[in-house]
């Protein structure tokens, strides 16, 4: 068992090599974002960091946010989303909910408002059903604030929504005029 400040710092790094930077440790990612799990735990090892594989599926059948996946006889791990490297998860398109939910900090309300909630680095922009999480997203960037997305409106006019595994939902843009972060929503 990882201690909690282990089991953070773990999560972090595979977060970094899952996500982003497989090279990072010498894995590579297959076309779906998987890679071996004992391939993982020897290139880890051999970067400093001792990992057992029951501690490895402790870490990922714990982690709050479902970051990661396991395949079902456990040999293989990738992220669930959040990805900045080239892959194809798999998702297939979903009907979201009438509202979801979007933290950010304030300092970049103005640039989202006038320029809308670009995917950046990542393959898509990623939103909540739920505010607490969004608050809790945006805090990592500073003073929290939330935006509300009118998703269901989105859907409508044709915009393609998808849900990863751990609840996320993911688009690839979503226009200032979809977006609130006071209840006001611009002119369509």
């Amino acid at each position: 068992m990882l201690t909690a400040s282990e089991s953070i710092k773990i999560s972090k790094l595979l977060s970094l090599v899952l996500r982003h930077k497989p090279q990072a440790i010498g894995i590579t990612l297959d076309e779906n974002g998987w890679t071996d799990v004992q391939t993982l735990l020897t290139r880890l090892a051999a970067n400093g960091h001792q990992l057992t594989p029951d501690q490895l599926y402790d870490l990922v059948d714990t982690n709050p946010k479902k970051r990661f996946a396991l395949t079902d006889d456990r040999t293989r791990i990738r992220a669930n989303q959040g990805h900045s490297v080239e892959i194809d998860l798999g998702y297939r398109q979903s009907t979201p909910p009438e509202w979801l939910f979007h933290g950010t900090a304030t300092r970049f309300i103005d640039s989202i408002m006038d320029q809308g909630l670009k995917k950046m680095g990542r393959h898509h922009v990623h939103l909540s059903d739920n505010e607490a999480t969004a608050r809790q997203v945006g805090s990592r960037h500073g003073k929290p604030v939330v935006l509300v997305v009118q998703a269901e409106a989105m859907a409508r006019a044709g915009f393609v929504f998808f849900q990863s595994e751990n609840g996320v939902w993911l688009t690839n843009h979503i226009p200032a005029a979809y977006l609130s972060s006071n209840g006001n929503f611009q002119a369509g």
